[in-house]
């Protein structure tokens, strides 16, 4: 069995889990026993997650919830989860969950690119999917002359992206819906399963001469114009429009 949107998988895994936690407290089998069996619920369900951080997601959403609810350290009111709840919306927007979490890109990870990519000094670059702003300050670092956008689903990350970077133009919106073709340079830190997305949007929009890099996740079906490690390891993919296929 597998469920394709993410975060659906994690969702009924936690939600079966506490109906079977539940329906054993009912029968007045022990709590310990309860938490045992629901525990090994998740862990059976975490196969319907598509990656090891995900199945670890479902693993541990289950017994980490219990953990809150019986600290009494941790005891809040009820508005303080629901503005906890709100507040996850507001930074995390569910259309949005099918995309990367909020993984920040290291300062010095995109250093080495001029030596591979020479951009004109107006140059347009665009980090599709911001954050809070890192990638736009590591591409300001290596391009200090070229026009850097941001775009970010968030309003909230949009906003203080833009306070921290007021040299850049940030945007609200979707990286998958905007157009592409106006920048000669499109920056992402996704994740694995995006990148077949990106390729394919890249390779209708993104004019000849163009590029589209990767932090970290390597466009597998592309040869890579250049790649480099930064000072983490991390690989940089690059590759320059019109992009060449790899050969098996």
């Amino acid at each position: 069995m597998k469920i394709a949107i993410w975060p659906l998988p994690a969702l009924l895994a936690w939600t079966l889990s506490w109906v079977l936690f539940t329906a054993l407290q009912s029968l007045e089998v022990p709590q310990g026993w309860s938490l045992v069996g629901a525990t090994l619920l998740s862990v059976l369900l975490s196969a319907l997650g598509s990656t090891l951080w995900r199945r670890c997601l479902i693993v541990l959403g289950f017994p980490l919830s219990q953990l809150l609810m019986n600290s009494a350290s941790l005891s809040m009111p009820p508005v303080v989860w629901l503005s906890l709840l709100i507040l996850i919306a507001l930074v995390y927007p569910l259309n949005a969950w099918s995309d990367a979490p909020l993984f920040p890109t290291p300062s010095r990870a995109l250093e080495e690119m001029p030596e591979h990519i020479e951009l004109s000094a107006h140059a347009r670059i665009l980090d599709a999917g911001c954050g809070l702003g890192d990638g736009l300050i590591a591409l300001h670092k290596a391009y200090p002359h070229a026009q850097c956008f941001g775009l970010e689903m968030s309003w909230l990350l949009r906003l203080f992206c833009a306070l921290r970077c007021p040299w850049a133009t940030i945007r609200q919106g979707n990286i998958w819906l905007a157009d592409w073709s106006r920048y000669d340079l499109v920056y992402l830190f996704q994740r694995p399963e995006s990148m077949p997305k990106a390729v394919d949007k890249s390779s209708l929009e993104l004019k000849h001469g163009a590029w589209l890099v990767s932090l970290e996740f390597e466009a597998r079906d592309l040869q890579a114009t250049a790649v480099v490690y930064g000072s983490d390891g991390r690989p940089v993919w690059m590759y320059q429009a019109p992009f060449v296929a790899k050969h098996p």
